[in-house]
């Protein structure tokens, strides 16, 4: 089963309503304040998740009403973000893919965060994303291919996760590389673009954050 999270970052009222159609009938995890974001649109979660310090307390009680609705509480004072909890859920539920909208916005510190914990999903071999209305993010350790006529925007960047990422080979970009060797602190990999139909990227070690994106 699919699983789709919603956080409280900023994002379009129209890539909700896009997105959550795709998701009736599979797992629907508000994080906090992301509550309030479903309930403007009439979609009611699976699963809400946090400390719930954000969340209009009035839109929490009503859904606390819901008994078909599972509550994962915290204390404010944690380890862990918000987010990061609904990722392990997610896993924890067994998803056959992740998808986060709402993990990018003001908060440089979150959306850095929000970014590097998709590592939860990649090491459960469970494709896991982040989406708002110009980008599409993922991380990737092995060979991928992305269709020209799929991806979020014209633009496809490439970005260390780990210190280095060794045997970079890209095929059908408008800038292509053999066997590269990529550390954090490059930007090569800002900015390509895919030429042909289908465009593929290779990587012998490490992690690559990819982001699709549009102007």
């Amino acid at each position: 089963m699919r699983t789709l999270i919603i956080t409280g970052g900023e994002t379009s009222q129209q890539i909700l309503i896009d997105h959550t159609k795709q998701f009736v009938g599979q797992n629907i995890i508000a994080v906090d304040k992301g509550l309030e974001k479903l309930h403007e649109i009439g979609m009611i979660p699976n699963h809400i998740v946090g400390d719930f310090d954000s969340v209009d307390p009035q839109i929490l009680k009503m859904y606390q009403k819901n008994p078909q609705i599972i509550f994962h509480q915290y204390h404010a004072e944690k380890d862990n973000t918000d987010t990061d909890i609904a990722i392990q859920l997610a896993i924890q539920l067994k998803s056959s893919n992740i998808t986060i909208i709402g993990a990018l916005g003001k908060r440089m510190d979150h959306a850095v965060a929000n970014i590097h914990i998709l590592k939860y999903a990649l090491d459960a071999k469970i494709p896991c994303e982040i989406i708002d209305t110009y980008n599409r993010i993922y991380l990737i350790q092995e060979k991928h291919t992305l269709n020209k006529n799929e991806t979020k925007g014209k633009y496809i960047s490439l970005i260390p996760l780990t210190s280095v990422v060794e045997g970079i080979t890209l095929k059908g970009f408008k800038y292509p590389l053999k066997n590269k060797c990529l550390s954090i602190g490059n930007s090569l990999g800002i900015s390509n673009e895919i030429e042909e139909q289908t465009a593929t990227i290779e990587l012998k070690k490490g992690i690559l954050i990819v982001i699709e994106s549009g102007d």
